[in-house]
């Protein structure tokens, strides 16, 4: 028997309404790598047997993105995390990226777990989970943090999925999201400051895919009535499949690869609580006190 090398895959189905909606989870990074509502593939697949490409569907925590230098300090004592972006000799996205999650019973439903212990860089311990529940016309993620040690831990929470309508071509696609601010970088894609969105990087009219190159995080995110932020992909035939996040997510950052398996353009659309360097900025890190915890839930829906 072979292992997989993104760990035991899991298949949620949920049949209900005259509708049918499907989802493949892998317990390495608790990544979402299949999702299909009536038969039309809402995320970016990838081929069985391979590493997820560019991060694809995995969890990042106890931070997203980027930490430069992976150095940080917590009460006047310097923090080293491991270097994950040699590249750039950032730490990235996290402590459970290659994390095989302890995965529960499934069905329409399914629980992940996995623990951090207290390690280089992030002497705090965390016990979080993921819980991937099927709609009608998606998925609900819902990601849960309880801090276990002595003292208050600094946490974020994101998600890389890449989202999809079937195998619509990226010059048929059009993204729409509502960020008014972007954050700039530098040339180890760390933040600089804020400013408004500019012509070239400006979504909340929609932008046609294939013209976008993106590795870009906003902010200032217009929510709808009901609080949620929403980001919506559409085809040419007026398919859609869109990305909502709760309360706690302030910021989205967009990536377009054109190096994903099977597809010309593929976009990430990752739901962050806080952005890169947030360990320093301290920019939407949540402090979560011991024996606290903190819930953040976000998914997708299509039409």
């Amino acid at each position: 028997m072979s292992l997989d090398p993104t760990g035991t895959q899991i298949q949620l189905r949920l049949e209900r309404d005259g509708h049918v909606v499907t989802a493949d989870i892998a317990q390495v990074g608790a990544s979402l790598r299949g999702l299909t509502v009536d038969g039309v593939d809402r995320i970016a697949r990838y081929p069985e047997g391979t590493p997820s490409p560019s991060c694809s569907g995995v969890v990042l925590v106890p931070w997203p993105n980027r930490v430069r230098d992976g150095q940080w300090t917590h009460e006047g004592e310097a923090q080293q995390l491991w270097i994950t972006e040699p590249k750039l000799d950032n730490a990235i996205h996290g402590l459970l990226r290659y994390t095989p999650y302890t995965v529960g019973p499934s069905d329409s439903s399914v629980t992940l777990r996995a623990t951090v212990p207290p390690q280089a860089g992030y002497p705090f311990l965390l016990e979080t989970s993921v819980t991937y529940a099927l709609t009608v016309d998606g998925i609900t993620v819902t990601h849960s943090i309880r801090n276990s040690g002595a003292t208050a831990a600094p946490v974020a929470v994101g998600v890389h999925p890449f989202i999809a309508v079937g195998d619509a071509p990226a010059d048929q696609l059009t993204i729409t999201s509502p960020g008014a601010t972007y954050l700039t970088v530098d040339d180890r894609l760390l933040p600089t400051g804020a400013a408004p969105v500019t012509p070239e990087n400006d979504l909340r009219d929609g932008r046609r895919l294939s013209d976008l190159t993106l590795d870009t995080a906003y902010t200032d995110l217009a929510r709808d009535a009901d609080g949620r932020v929403r980001h919506t992909l559409t085809d040419a035939d007026g398919r859609s499949t869109t990305v909502w996040q709760d309360e706690h997510c302030d910021f989205v950052q967009f990536y377009t690869g054109r190096d994903y398996p099977g597809r010309d353009v593929a976009l990430a659309c990752e739901p962050m609580t806080a952005p890169a360097e947030a360990l320093n900025s301290g920019t939407g890190l949540h402090w979560v006190d011991p024996d606290d915890t903190f819930v953040v839930t976000w998914g997708i829906t299509a039409a």
